[in-house]
């Protein structure tokens, strides 16, 4: 039977992997020579959207998607679920193993879109939280770099490069904009919580729990709303979103009058949902979490103030779990957790008393494992192939502006090695930046940043790349050291030939490297 293959990808961020899966799936199609698209639902939406006649002519439909994805059109199709990573690390093994392994889609016990046939089947809570991660990130990012530009204009620096005054001149016309676009910013990491938390309850609900998740976890980072001197910050808003969406699930369980259920979905369950979850937060959850929140930054504070060690270590945890699993759930919730630190504390105490060693540690570490594997390639081509050369030089492109899943191809190919590597540069990176009091505003998380975006530091534009370079390096090394000669560069030269056809075909998703690192 000829091969006709239709296929998703997406990813929590909807920005790295969504692609890096589509284009080795296509690749194995070139080289085998047989049909396959692949639409990608990345952070700028659905694009190389599939027709309706070419998943007709499907054989097989590949999902590699690390969020919730509508699969009601893919009804009566053979269809395997599956990760992007899978998609990144061997395609052509994915492809298999789904010819082997897929079952028909809408028999008992598969799902279509929200209704589950037959058994039913529970999302993880990773999933949940990583669907909620990607609608997030876009408000993130933009919110970020607003904030960012206001900032070079308001942060006033003497010749060292220290800041000696901060604010906007409102009688100058662009001190006046610049004043407002920073409110813009302030307001996109004000929504960026509730969004989150909707989007979550969306994942294990579907639409009517978005409303009242937003709702809810807004109350919960309101700290007029709760009497508190601090809102709950993420741990709030991931118990509403979960609190909300099991709730909502529950409603829709019931068998409601057929005169009102036109009204159930859009008026009634959105209404109750968001009275319940009112009263949850407002006396029960809304105090307890703020009021912890609030001592944690506290402590955090009080740590960075009275003990310099402690942001070296700080610093390092942070640095340590961005490097860990290039662009995974811990990864991200460094990330999280960074940004969370440093937006919930500047409205607390303004921007001179803000916390920024989290969210400054994980910027710093975010492009160590990428950059770190080029250096390595460059340091010791007799260890990498050709072929490995090539990636590496790929990981460079992803990592000069900030992106850790440019590692991926290697650190599937030998995660030991990588992991280990990428921790050990990315907790040195974060450490150094925590302990050298660096405060990164917004820009990009690599060496480049100290030129794209506005860094405090304590020589301008220098402290924040040794910083880096120094987790880098220390990446580099130690995949240099751990590595062994390549085959392919050990070959004598009239043994090339015969080496190069005894090997496997590599191709860019199919690296024969022996290890790539987290994102």
């Amino acid at each position: 039977m000829t091969r006709h293959i239709v296929a998703i990808t997406a990813c929590a961020a909807g920005i790295a992997h969504t692609y890096m899966a589509a284009e080795a799936l296509e690749q194995v199609g070139l080289e085998d020579d047989f049909f396959i698209k692949v639409e990608t639902q990345g952070s700028i939406g659905a694009q190389n959207t599939l027709t309706e006649q070419e998943i007709k002519d499907a054989t097989l439909v590949i999902i590699a998607s690390d969020i919730e994805i509508d699969l009601s059109r893919f009804a009566g199709k053979r269809l395997y679920k599956t990760r992007p990573k899978a998609a990144i690390v061997d395609p052509r093994a994915l492809i298999e193993e789904a010819e082997e392994k897929a079952l028909v889609f809408g028999s008992k016990g598969t799902k279509i879109g929200s209704l589950t046939l037959g058994k039913t089947t529970e999302n993880g809570f990773v999933q949940h939280i990583m669907s909620g991660i990607s609608y997030m990130v876009p408000m993130v990012i933009a919110a970020g770099l607003l904030l960012a530009i206001a900032n070079v204009y308001a942060f006033q620096r003497d010749d060292l490069g220290r800041m000696v005054s901060w604010g906007f001149d409102q009688s100058d016309p662009m001190g006046d904009f610049m004043f407002h676009l920073f409110k813009v910013g302030q307001i996109g990491f004000t929504l960026m919580i509730p969004l989150f938390a909707g989007f979550v309850a969306n994942s294990i609900a579907d639409r009517p729990a978005i409303a009242p998740a937003m709702l809810g976890a807004y109350m919960a980072n309101d700290p007029s709303f709760l009497g508190t001197d601090a809102g709950g910050g993420f741990l709030s808003a991931i118990l509403v979103a979960f609190l909300v969406g099991y709730f909502v699930k529950y409603l829709k369980k019931i068998s409601w009058p057929k005169i009102i259920q036109p009204l159930v979905p859009i008026m009634i369950i959105p209404l109750i949902s968001t009275f319940f979850i009112t009263v949850v937060v407002l006396y029960l959850i809304g105090h307890p979490i703020a009021e912890a929140m609030n001592a944690t930054y506290e402590g955090l504070n009080w740590l960075t103030t009275h003990y310099s060690s402690s942001t070296f270590i700080i610093g390092a945890i942070i640095g340590a779990m961005i490097g860990f699993d290039f662009g995974g759930p811990i990864n991200k919730t460094a990330l999280i957790f960074g940004t969370a630190v440093w937006t919930d504390t500047v409205a607390k105490y303004g921007i001179e008393g803000a916390n920024f060693v989290p969210g400054t540690a994980a910027q710093a570490a975010i492009s160590v494992a990428p950059l770190g594997i080029f250096l390595a390639s460059k340091l010791f081509q007799n260890r990498f192939s050709a072929t490995e050369k090539i990636s590496a030089n790929s990981a460079f492109g992803m990592g000069i502006v900030g992106v850790t899943e440019g590692a991926i191809p290697f650190a599937a190919a030998n995660p030991l090695q990588i992991i280990t590597a990428s921790v050990a540069g990315s907790a040195l990176a974060g450490g150094l930046v925590g302990y050298l009091d660096v405060r990164f505003y917004g820009g990009i998380g690599s060496p480049l940043g100290t030129f794209i975006g506005y860094i405090e530091q304590p020589i301008p534009f220098v402290t924040w790349i040794v910083c880096t370079f120094a987790g880098i390096a220390t990446t580099a090394l130690i995949i240099g050291f751990w590595r062994r000669p390549s085959v392919q560069n050990a070959s004598q030269p009239n043994e090339e030939k015969e080496t190069h056809e005894n090997e496997p075909k590599l191709t860019q998703a199919t690296p024969i490297t022996q290890f790539n690192g987290p994102a």
